[in-house]
């Protein structure tokens, strides 16, 4: 095992994987001369050259587009968008057409391709630069969700989702790019769609994914001080959603906390919250509490930013109080 950042896992599994596949390579704004707006593919221009390691012009919906073709004849692209706030202008080309073209055309085509890039809040980027679209992907059917919290997930994820013959969205944040974690210098994938508990507890289960899992960390060692045992569910996809490991941890803990950083209506929480209570209801000691961002868009003072965004002390009042505590 070998300690690198989690930048350094995105760039590792684009590289390896276009080593062993001539069909797979990158575009997106600044990928090539600039090693990647946050460094993810640095050194990939030198090693790969410009035909498989492309900058684009400042054009999301042109190049999604084009890349979309590509993957209609054989190839197998890695679309980054410098933020996911970006895939909006091209989201025409995402849901319209790489999601749907595989039925459309009754199977003749397949579209493999991952769009990736950073999604959610990064500190003070204001309102337009700071939204999280996980939940909005995983309502198109066609489209697989990723969406990695540290290095050694996000290296595996990511080799899986470029040898998936679909299209996959996959979600990182620019607050984690710097974060460290141990990677086997071997050969690894993990699979789309399962979940992992990260931290095994028998009072209540607590499931989030992406950065802000490490708020229910935070949560989960205070609590423990407390004699409170919380296991810790990091969902890694989105959609496919692993609702298997969250329903036998929830008949194991009687508890369910939800950890997600998006706005409160619609989204992967209350998914969740459904199908547990559709499954699990009998097994319920407390109602299912889940922790959002505030319903507002995201504000650019840093003590609103604070107000708005879920954090430890969330977690830490919502498991007391499904403990009735």
């Amino acid at each position: 095992m070998k300690t690198i950042q989690f930048r350094e896992a995105i760039q590792q599994a684009m590289s390896e994987e276009m080593r062993k596949d001539e069909s797979v390579y990158l575009m997106g704004e600044e990928v090539a001369e600039y090693n990647g707006a946050y460094k993810a593919s640095k050194g990939m221009l030198d090693e790969f050259g410009p035909e498989r390691v492309i900058d684009t012009p400042i054009s999301e919906l042109g190049f999604s587009g084009i890349a979309i073709g590509s993957a209609m004849i054989g190839n197998r692209p890695i679309v980054e968008y410098m933020t996911f706030n970006f895939a909006l202008v091209g989201i025409d080309q995402i849901i319209n057409n790489a999601a749907k073209l595989r039925q459309m055309s009754g199977g003749q085509f397949n579209i493999p391709i991952v769009f990736r890039g950073p999604t959610g809040s990064a500190g003070q980027l204001g309102a337009t630069h700071s939204q999280a679209f996980e939940s909005w992907f995983a309502n198109c059917p066609g489209l697989k969700v990723v969406v990695p919290s540290n290095p050694y997930d996000a290296k595996g994820l990511l080799k899986s989702a470029i040898r998936d013959n679909d299209p996959v969205i996959f979600m990182e944040s620019e607050q984690m790019y710097g974060d460290k974690g141990e990677v086997p210098e071997e050969e690894y994938t993990i699979p789309i769609g399962v979940a992992d508990i990260k931290r095994e507890g028998t009072d209540v289960t607590i499931v989030s994914f992406g950065k802000i899992i490490k708020e229910a960390y935070k949560a989960a060692d205070q609590l423990e001080k407390e004699n409170i045992s919380c296991e810790i569910i990091d969902l890694r996809t989105v959609k496919p959603l692993d609702y298997e490991t969250i329903l036998k941890s929830v008949k194991k803990t009687n508890r369910l906390v939800i950890l997600e950083e998006a706005w409160p209506f619609g989204n992967v929480s209350t998914e969740i919250t459904y199908h547990v209570q559709m499954h699990a209801f009998d097994y319920l000691d407390a109602p299912i509490i889940k922790i959002n961002t505030a319903d507002t868009p995201a504000p650019y003072s840093p003590e609103l930013l604070k107000e708005w965004l879920p954090n430890s002390d969330d977690v830490v009042k919502a498991v007391k109080k499904v403990l009735y505590k």
